[in-house]
């Protein structure tokens, strides 16, 4: 087993706790500011569902930023728990790796959520953009927007890194997948396809309501998303950068693997 395998790069998982921040951060004070009872944007766009298209596509567009921003160029701008793990189940990312990455992950969507609170009133009246099953459909169809929605991510997301002609374009799937998936889902269950984005608003605003759903359906969705591309013919399309944003630039040797030795494909690595 290669020496790096086993080296815990920390500047790439302080990057990675600074982008899921930024992302809780950011992405969250539009969905306030979008949504909160009594903001300047309700008035202006009155119609919920131009505002969630609007909402969905400016968080995704916070996504696409930090994924070129150079914090996402250090770490890979994963930030997001089932992505990373999806590297690692398709057999491309350490499980130390993984586990590291989550954990920043988390504490970063911790950390990104606690500025939220300078939003006063307007961020308490929606939770902090707390992810909780829209109230007309409940803890079942909530799960199942989320498995939908995080199946459509992962797949877009292997889409674009299995195709070298489109590889180098991939931030730019975020805007639109997430302005399309948030319109047409937000509802059902608020979209969320991130368990850190949900942890972060559902710490400060202690709104746990069905959270194992942005546990499970993320974690489902994903499981889906990779079985199809290891099990059908797209198995065939390599993948060979586990960067949001590709790059050549890999001081640490993690993020352009041909097979990475502790990854779910691995099962004779015994740690």
């Amino acid at each position: 087993m290669s020496a790096h395998s086993y080296r815990l790069p920390w500047a790439l998982f302080f990057s990675e706790l600074i982008g899921t921040g930024l992302l809780v951060l950011v992405g969250l004070s539009f969905v306030i500011l979008d949504f909160g009872q009594g903001s300047p944007v309700v008035q202006a766009i009155p119609n919920a569902g131009a505002r969630r298209a609007l909402t969905g596509f400016l968080f995704g567009t916070t996504g696409a930023l930090i994924a070129l921003s150079p914090v996402g160029k250090h770490s890979g701008a994963h930030i997001n728990p089932v992505v990373t793990m999806s590297f690692w189940l398709m057999g491309k990312f350490h499980w130390r790796h993984t586990l590291a990455y989550i954990l920043a992950q988390l504490i970063g969507a911790v950390l990104g959520a606690l500025p939220l609170l300078a939003w006063g009133a307007l961020g308490r009246s929606i939770s902090f953009g707390a992810t909780t099953p829209g109230s007309t459909f409940g803890a079942g169809w909530a799960l199942a927007g989320e498995v939908i929605t995080t199946f459509a991510l992962i797949v877009g997301l292997y889409t674009f890194l299995r195709h070298k002609g489109i590889r180098a374009y991939t931030p730019a799937l975020f805007p639109v997948l997430y302005a399309v998936m948030v319109f047409l889902e937000a509802p059902i269950s608020g979209t969320s396809t991130n368990p850190a984005r949900s942890l972060g608003p559902a710490v400060i605003s202690g709104t746990w309501n069905a959270f194992w759903v942005y546990w499970v359906g993320p974690l489902v969705g994903t499981l889906l998303g990779v079985a199809m591309y290891r099990y059908t013919w797209l198995r065939k399309l390599e993948i060979e950068v586990t960067k949001l944003y590709h790059f050549e630039h890999d001081p640490f040797g993690i993020f352009h693997p041909r097979l990475v030795e502790g990854s779910a494909s691995d099962p004779e690595d015994s740690g």
